[in-house]
């Protein structure tokens, strides 16, 4: 089914057993997320709300709430998109063999996008901000915001569409001191295409003309979030992936989605600012309220029975989880293409996805030598730090296969090799006051923190411990230690106070550690405030540890010392305890959790869905 729109989609879902009327009517202030929530953990179908409060538009969750659904949308193009990708990476493909590629230089072609003067649906219906479902998601949200928006700026210095940059900002819709229907608030992190444009902009002296597109073909929604090759446009990609060419016209000097169900249209002024946020964010905290650029609303658009699309965001794994799925499915070994030796890189989502990073690559420089050691790697780390989204990962576990295959997602068993073969005095390497994720609020301050790579290779160095050591039993006001798994024990001790004082404790704990002779085989303790969650499962431990530790803060070391500037030790200790300076979690609203009870039960809208 090649979509023309988001009510397509609707059809085709339903028809097929994908989607659910939600028919009660629905307040979007915190009851519609809880709901999305629900459903999505209990491997739901998609939701088509048909009631919302204070807003005469329907509005759609959880569209891409699975791997089987998303396939389904694509199931016409998916292959295509998939055929253009790989001969991109490997252009000889198609000089080898011609005949073979000859659909996929039809598809290519279709993808251009079409600009069309006819009147368009989306601009025959003029509103305002106040009209639109305002979803808040949180508790402490600071207002409404979009979650599924496809955010629209042209290149300054060379304007049109084949130099645009469509992405996926959140927009903050009400509340902080936004003056409701005149202004609303785009947030986006640092490597963003559409902050290149402001700066060129803000140079000009000039606004910079931002669109934001709602809604339309499932295919131009996942297009604002695609990582894709340098010179292929989320125009042309969303016209592949939707199997139809992205239509759009110019109004008022800015660019509509003629298929969109809503635009807003407005200007970005230099220098101009609000507080944005908080907001409850994909690491399973709130992002802060922070200075971000003001965007003065234009004209806001919406098509004859349009459908407002949403997503909800918290700890992992969520919605954005199959989105992250969908987009390895269809890039494939985009990034071996990309960064030369690289087998694998996987974005661990149950981190948060930019936290932590596991890679594999290659070791060719030595193959004469007996001794084996990183030494590619480190080349290969250096250039997956400096790659696009990427390169806000906090750590970095990097080793490369010798004797036996490996996969990155299976995590367990790709840590306990690296574990098993890391040295502790040679194979840690700093990263400092540098850039990190926007949302990450474990480091120094917005954007600044720092990042370590572990890249181990050669032979086992040690056993892993498979059960908690007696020597870390009994250990005054480090209590309760819990294997984690082979090599890793959690222990808790009293709260975070201050670094200060945190640097005489580790002083004395490691100075106690070493003193109890050889723990070799557990080249890893977790500090934290409570040891039996951490150890509980294995996305407990994940999330917990490389969310709430900057690096160069929060690791310490048994005997460790500097040699040559490079730092080392004998064990890594990792403090994982909350900071006062951290984003509080993200927690449900209990009285909302009950009020939203009526949809599952018998006679509800959602009856049918166990939770």
């Amino acid at each position: 089914m090649k979509y023309r729109n988001m009510e397509d989609c609707i059809n085709d879902l339903e028809q097929h057993g994908h989607l659910i009327r939600v028919k009660e009517e629905v307040d979007p202030d915190l009851e519609m997320a809880a709901i999305h929530m629900k459903v999505f953990e209990a491997q739901g179908p998609a939701l088509l709300f048909e009631q919302v409060k204070g807003s005469k538009f329907r509005a759609l969750s959880n569209l891409f709430g699975n791997m089987e659904r998303s396939k389904f949308l694509f199931r016409e193009t998916l292959e295509g998109v998939q055929r253009v990708m790989e001969v991109r990476g490997d252009p000889m493909k198609a000089l080898k063999r011609p005949f073979a590629h000859m659909g996929t230089a039809l598809a290519a072609w279709q993808a251009l996008p079409k600009q069309k003067s006819i009147s368009l649906p989306v601009s025959a219906q003029e509103i305002q901000i106040s009209d639109l479902p305002l979803i808040k998601h949180w508790p402490m949200d600071g207002g409404a915001f979009v979650t599924l928006p496809q955010v629209y700026s042209e290149d300054p210095d060379k304007p049109g569409i084949m130099n645009s940059n469509l992405g996926m900002y959140r927009v903050q819709l009400s509340g902080n001191e936004y003056d409701m229907n005149k202004e609303i608030g785009l947030h986006y992190q640092i490597h963003r295409g559409i902050g290149v444009h402001q700066a060129k902009a803000v140079k000009k002296g000039e606004p910079l003309k931002v669109s934001i597109f709602i809604g339309g073909p499932p295919a131009h929604t996942l297009s604002a979030v695609m990582p894709l090759p340098e010179g292929l446009s989320e125009m042309t990609f969303a016209g592949l992936l939707a199997g139809r060419r992205f239509r759009y016209s110019y109004k008022d000097g800015y660019c509509i989605s003629n298929d969109a169900d809503f635009v807003i249209t407005g200007d970005i002024y230099p220098g101009e600012t609000k507080p944005e946020g908080p907001f409850g964010d994909h690491l399973g905290y709130y992002s802060l309220t922070h200075e971000f650029p003001l965007m003065r609303v234009h004209k806001v658009y919406a098509k004859p029975n349009a459908i407002w699309p949403f997503t909800v965001v918290g700890r992992p794994p969520q919605e954005d989880t199959a989105f992250g799925d969908l987009i390895h499915e269809i890039t494939g070994d985009a990034i071996k293409q990309e960064i030369p030796g690289v087998k694998e890189v996987h974005a661990v989502d149950a981190a948060g996805v930019h936290p932590l990073l596991f890679a594999i690559g290659s070791e060719r420089y030595t193959p004469y030598q007996v001794v084996k050691q990183p030494t590619e790697l480190l080349t290969i780390a250096n250039r997956i730090l400096g790659t696009g989204q990427l390169s806000l990962a906090k750590y970095l576990f990097i080793t490369a296969e010798d004797q036996q295959p490996l996969s990155t997602h299976r995590e367990v068993e790709f840590l306990t090799y690296i574990l098993e073969r890391l040295n502790l005095k040679r194979d840690i390497h700093f990263y400092t006051n540098t850039t990190m994720d926007t949302l990450d609020y474990s480091g120094t301050g917005l954007n600044s923190g720092s990042k370590v790579v572990f890249a181990a290779y050669g032979d086992p160095v040690r056993e892993l411990c498979k059960e908690v050591p007696e020597t870390l039993k009994g250990i005054r006001g480090y209590d309760n230690p819990r294997l984690v798994m082979p090599g890793i024990v959690s222990m808790q001790t009293s709260p975070f106070v201050s670094y200060e004082d945190t640097a005489k404790e580790m002083n004395a704990f490691t100075a106690m550690l070493k003193e109890k002779g050889d723990m070799s085989s557990t080249p890893m303790i977790i500090l934290c405030d409570d040891s039996t969650f951490i150890s509980e499962n294995l996305s407990n431990f994940l999330w917990a540890t490389f969310t709430r530790s900057n690096p160069s803060h929060d690791m310490y070391g048994v005997n460790s010392g500097y040699e040559n500037k490079h730092w080392g030790c004998d064990q890594i200790i990792i403090d994982a305890r909350v900071k006062p300076h951290q984003a509080p979690p993200l927690i449900a609203d209990p009285a909302v959790e009950k009020r939203i009870e009526r949809l599952f039960a018998k006679g509800g809208s959602l009856a049918s869905i166990k939770i």
